[in-house]
């Protein structure tokens, strides 16, 4: 299991409180489930985008 990506305090513990709560979690997740949660912006969706890569999981749709 791979840590969630840094993110702003904020996202982090709105992706926890959503149940995401490791890298491997988040791939393949709609970019749409995302944004509505606190804190998530155009960065967030970035940073995780880039740590899904890094990792060979399946990017945000």
């Amino acid at each position: 299991m791979t840590a969630l990506p840094r993110t702003s305090a904020p996202a982090k513990r709105a992706l926890l409180a959503a149940g995401y709560d490791t890298l491997e979690s988040l791939a393949g997740v709609a970019i749409a489930d995302l944004l509505p949660l606190h804190g998530f912006g155009p960065l967030a969706i970035d940073r995780i985008q880039a740590a899904l890569a890094a990792a060979g999981l399946d990017p945000l749709v």
